[in-house]
């Protein structure tokens, strides 16, 4: 496993990152949870991404869980704070000040841990003024409950003011979170030309893009059992717009470039997000022990620039670049 700095910091991350969104306290028991997590350990991976949103809290105790007994410095546990969780009280959700001081206890609690490696504002808040939130942020990071501060799914121009308002404060902020994948690349016109001159980088969610680019969907056929395809709790809704024809036939044509490589589709997918330079970490998931392996083997991975070149022809127009979504997806008011 190879491992980045995170931004300009000095904080080096595993190139692939084990996420729990979703799976965690939802769509997998927690027995397999924890073998999951126990097989990421094994394979090298040191960086885990939660959320307090995730299975509302319940992922956070699960993931804390499967990682007692592991040295705690040898770990990046990162979570994010802004969806709403408990009750959904007028409070529960947001960057106010008073939600990001009790959603940090709620996390370090969950996860059992005294501080987080680093904490993100899991979207940007139309209805708090960025004074507060990183004023907020800043004392967190006094109070050594979280060590870095990072954002998620913000615009180049978000980035940019929490950027200067951080350092200000006296802090840095090292990273965004986006979705970005060979079939979603809003990020690259903006956001990270932007973050790579302000030295942030980018954690990237989905880089299999909700596990279409594995190449298991196969247009005109059913959807394979078990899949998240199949999952009525929320992973069969967000992978709805990845399973259209064009887009599902537009993803066969990667098969030959994996085969030419002698990797699988999945390791393609995420190494393609590692041919980034800006990218800090490409965060996975599982449901199954053994598909981790499968993933950690994109590590190191080189793409040759001649592949690079017939993995853009191969998918043509069914990649989506508008810049303008990352704002367009980021609710105007606050969702509680």
């Amino acid at each position: 496993m190879k491992h980045r700095y995170l931004g300009n910091s000095g904080l080096k991350v595993s190139e692939i990152c084990y996420g729990n969104w979703i799976t965690h306290g939802s769509q997998v028991e927690n027995e397999t949870a924890t073998k999951c997590v126990h097989a990421a350990l094994e394979a090298g991976i040191t960086s885990f991404d939660t959320a307090d949103v995730y299975a509302n809290t319940v992922a956070e105790s699960v993931l804390g869980a499967a990682l007692a007994g592991q040295r705690r410095e040898s770990l990046e546990i990162f979570t994010k704070v802004y969806w709403p969780t408990g009750p959904m009280g007028p409070n529960d959700c947001g960057l106010s000040r008073k939600h990001i001081m009790e959603s940090i206890n709620g996390s370090l609690r969950r996860l059992g841990t005294d501080y987080v490696d680093l904490y993100q504002a899991h979207r940007w808040d139309y209805e708090t003024p960025l004074e507060e939130t990183m004023q907020a942020f800043a004392d967190v990071v006094r109070a050594g409950k979280a060590l870095y501060i990072g954002v998620s799914e913000w615009s180049a121009d978000q980035i940019r003011a929490g950027h200067a308002m951080a350092k200000e404060l006296g802090f840095q902020l090292v990273s965004n979170q986006p979705q970005y994948s060979m079939l979603w690349r809003v990020i690259e016109e903006q956001v990270v030309p932007t973050s790579e001159g302000l030295g942030v980088s980018q954690v990237c969610w989905s880089p299999v893009a909700q596990g279409v680019l594995t190449g298991k969907y196969l247009p005109g056929q059913p959807v394979p059992d078990g899949s998240r395809a199949t999952d009525a709790n929320g992973g069969a809704n967000f992978i709805k717009r990845l399973m259209e024809t064009p887009t599902l036939e537009a993803v066969q044509r990667l098969r030959p470039i994996a085969d030419e490589l002698g990797i699988t589709m999945a390791q393609l997918a995420v190494a393609w997000v590692l041919q980034n330079q800006n990218v800090g970490c490409a965060i996975i998931g599982a449901s199954r022990p053994e598909q981790i392996a499968e993933n950690v083997a994109a590590s190191g991975v080189e793409i040759p620039t001649e592949l690079m070149a017939r993995i853009d022809e191969a998918l043509g127009d069914v990649v989506v670049r508008d810049p303008g979504l990352t704002e367009q997806n980021t609710p105007k008011s606050r969702p509680c």
